[in-house]
């Protein structure tokens, strides 16, 4: 169907990723002290050694911004002083996620970025939702998506849903992460901003270490990695496992991880190949109703809830500095994604109404269950057997895509220029399918299932087996220019053109075929001004839009929803996404006796168009669709401070994220004020899920050159349950949890350290939404119905944790 969409390309010229060249090296060792990708910080950079020269060049009092549009290979020629950059930048290094003792880089990305927060609606700590001023990035299909996603330059949104698995991504392997707004490069999702993730390779990492913890809830992990330059060539590696039992029933976690790096340089060219493969399985046990928490904070409902992703990628990236001021980028790539799920749920299957209470019926006791071979499915179950259903998927992604870029750094009327344009293709094929099979849920909540699957039933509601062929398209053509008007006053402007088209096409006669094409050009806007040698403001404007998804376009009904993610029914036409986004804001650095002060304090508005819900359906539990539902608001204000020296580090940060609802809607929900199951949403109502206030703090002190210990504290403010849109029930309480950490060094290879999660053994959640409190009896009641329609993913409780470093 032919409505016109923008997509943003692979992967963005743009993609902002602070860097110091003075750390190349020293950051091999994943140092305590603050990495110099703290860019709101004041450093004095060194820049980068000639590619086969000893000795490191004089030393240069900037503090520098590096531009990774296809892949980590940064010269001092292609950088640029983040003082010039019209927009906030977080970044965090290899040493700040080294200390959270995590193999999940979504916990370091929380400690240190102030507009982030996580979200567990999975119920399993690897799989986490990581939300960046109220647009969300997450593993759950069915999320409306709003944060691009790159890991050295590849775009690692699923091609199918968008979402973003970060349990692939090789925590040890990550050189820094750096979270930029404000660019319309960044492509497709980038609404919100975008989060690029830059790996190590043997030019930048030195040595080899193993690392290994162990501690409560059967934890039990481990790392190694090395890196080694010979000339001009280099290599590196990285492996990493986890297993953990979990600290709520059938939570059990396995991570597998590999990452390598192959890499060649010279005076004037670099060039890398990059391998990862990823086998993960985790029980992802997910909201549980309120009364069965209360009674035991392990509770799970409805389960099995298991997934099972795999990966396998490779990225071949290449920079050629052609003449002085010329530099030529590019990259190809490919990526093969997998995963299956299981899901337990309620079902709409029941006994039919006489005289075919022989028989099951589907959503009422009048439209027979039929099973795969369209026969009604007689009824094998006992009178009093509680019925569910297990819903099984199975998403195999191939992605592939290619990218070049050109960057120019001649003068422009006697003044500096930095003049970037590039185009990026990528192409993703994916094969989704989709089964249902009746069973009996048990006094445990256990689904078990029976053999029996069903096949399409319900009318208009549908079930039934699901193969689904999808294809993606995405062309990007770009271009950024950033000039320097004074020595203080510098503008950046340009934007990006991008194309995309997607196919479905039915592979069992479901009628799910469609085609869908959308384009759109976004600009971008931007200046700063160094108002003191230590204080610089900036400013900016910038569009940016996502697509509907293969996934979205192929439930988006309201007549013939579908249980979301599973069971596909049409492909009726959305809008696409466009957000509009302003922001502002100064960021400076100070040395004082005590130490280096740096801080930042902004303010920004986000504007979404056309934005797209998941909505409940109003016949059947457990079935939606997706809406575009008008216009919706991100606005507020981010602050940081840190203070850094050699034995004491402190940093704080306070972030308001106001997000509203623009326009008047009529919602399916199944709010508890829910009005013939129809809530109605105002101007000004706030958008659930998002809490309101953030405040983070830290610190890491040296008591001697070999004990440190420290801190961090984390506070949340309440948030309205997710289906709540016309705020009228009772918000998610707001929480606040304390973390300790303290490591010694043995000698110079071995190190201890240690860490207690959730001190004080706080019991919150992080996620609610509603249930439908009828559907299973409540077994710990004597079997009455639950009474409570709040459910929530309870957070983890206080934990022991303990590990071993070698570094050599």
């Amino acid at each position: 169907m032919g409505v016109r969409f923008l997509f943003v390309g692979t992967i963005p010229l743009c993609l902002v990723t602070a860097v110091d060249g003075a750390h190349a090296q020293s950051a091999s060792r994943d140092s305590e002290v603050l990495p110099a990708i703290e860019v709101v910080a004041p450093t004095t950079t060194v820049a980068r050694p000639a590619r086969n020269r000893a000795a490191p060049q004089a030393p240069r009092n900037v503090r520098r911004v590096l531009v990774y549009p296809t892949a980590p290979t940064p010269t001092v020629r292609s950088g640029m002083d983040v003082d010039k950059v019209p927009a906030a930048i977080n970044a965090v290094g290899a040493g700040q996620i080294a200390r959270t003792g995590s193999l999940n880089i979504g916990d370091a990305l929380q400690q240190q970025v102030p507009g982030i927060i996580l979200s567990d609606t999975t119920g399993n700590p690897f799989m986490p939702d990581i939300q960046f001023r109220g647009f969300t990035a997450s593993p759950v299909a069915g999320t409306p998506q709003g944060l691009a996603v790159y890991q050295n330059g590849m775009r690692i949104n699923e091609a199918f849903g968008d979402t973003v698995n970060w349990d692939l991504i090789p925590t040890a392997a990550i050189r820094s992460v750096t979270v930029v707004t404000n660019n319309p490069a960044f492509g497709l999702n980038a609404l919100g901003g975008a989060v690029n993730v830059l790996m190590k390779d043997g030019f930048s990492y030195q040595g080899a270490e193993t690392n290994v913890m162990g501690g409560s809830f059967g934890r039990i992990q481990g790392s190694a990695q090395a890196g080694k330059q010979v000339g001009n060539y280099s290599v590196y590696g990285a492996l990493e496992g986890v297993r953990d039992n979990g600290y709520r029933n059938f939570g059990e976690s396995a991570v597998r991880r590999f990452y390598g790096d192959v890499g060649y340089r010279t005076d004037s060219s670099e060039f890398h190949l990059n391998v990862g493969l990823a086998k993960n399985n985790f029980g992802a046990s997910a909201a549980v109703p309120i009364e069965l928490l209360n009674k035991y904070w392990g509770a799970t409902y409805t389960t099995p809830q298991t997934t099972d992703n795999r990966v396998a990628y490779a990225n071949l990236t290449g920079k050629v500095e052609v003449t002085p001021t010329w530099t030529l980028d590019g990259s190809v790539r490919v990526r093969r994604f997998q995963q299956k799920t299981v899901d337990g749920n309620p079902t709409e299957t029941e006994p039919c109404a006489a005289p075919n209470d022989a028989f099951l019926c589907f959503n009422d006791d009048t439209n027979f269950a039929n099973g795969v071979n369209g026969v009604p499915i007689v009824n094998p179950f006992p009178a009093d057997a509680v019925l569910g259903q297990i819903d099984r998927t199975t998403t195999r992604s191939t992605t592939t895509g290619a990218t070049l870029q050109a960057t120019n750094t001649d003068q422009l009327f006697g003044h500096n220029n930095q003049f970037m344009i590039g185009t990026s293709f990528d192409s993703g094929v994916t094969r989704f399918g989709a089964s249902a099979e009746l069973g009996t849920i048990g006094s445990d909540y256990v689904v078990n299932g029976s053999g029996i699957f069903l096949g399409p039933s319900g009318a208009p509601i549908s079930i039934g087996p699901v193969s689904l062929r999808a294809t993606n398209r995405y062309t990007g053509l770009y271009a950024i220019d950033t000039f320097d008007v004074t020595d203080r006053f510098s503008v950046s402007g340009g934007g990006r053109f991008n194309y995309a088209s997607i196919n479905l096409q039915d592979q069992i006669g479901t009628d799910l075929n469609g085609s869908h094409t959308f384009s759109r050009f976004n600009p971008m806007v931007g200046g700063t001004y160094k108002v003191t040698p230590e204080v610089t403001a900036y400013a900016g404007y910038s569009e940016a839009n996502r697509a509907p998804t293969p996934l979205e376009l192929a439930c988006a009904d309201p007549a013939r929803p579908c249980i979301v993610a599973a069971f596909l029914i049409a492909d009726p036409p959305l809008k696409q996404v466009v957000s509009r986004t302003i922001e502002a804001g100064f960021r400076g650095s100070k040395e004082l006796n005590i130490g280096t002060l740096g801080w930042k304090i902004g303010g920004f508005r986000a504007t979404n168009a056309d934005d797209i819900l998941a909505i409940p359906s109003p016949e059947v539990q457990g079935f939606g669709y997706f809406q575009n539902v008008g216009r919706t608001r991100r606005q507020g204000i981010e602050a940081q401070v840190n203070l850094t020296s050699k034995a004491l580090q402190l940093y704080a940060s306070y972030t308001l994220v106001d997000a509203r609802f623009l326009d008047s809607l009529s919602l399916n929900s199944r709010s508890p004020f829910a009005v013939d199951d129809i809530i109605q949403v105002v101007p000004g109502n706030r958008i659930p899920s998002v809490p309101r206030n953030r405040v983070k703090l830290g610190v890491d002190y040296a008591v001697t050159d070999a004990f440190k210990v420290g801190g961090d504290a984390l506070f949340v403010a309440s948030q309205y349950f997710a289906g709540d849109e016309s705020n009228q029930a009772a918000r998610l309480p707001g929480y606040s949890v304390f973390n300790l950490h303290a490591s010694y060094q043995i000698n110079k290879t071995f190190q201890l350290y240690g860490r207690v999660d959730n001190v004080f053994d706080k019991r919150y959640a992080t996620f609610g939404t509603f249930f439908e409190r009828d559907d299973v009896p409540n077994f710990s009641n004597g079997g009455a119905e639950f009474s409570d329609p709040r459910t929530v993913t309870p957070a983890r409780p206080r934990a022991f944790y303990a590990g071993l470093k070698a570094t050599w």
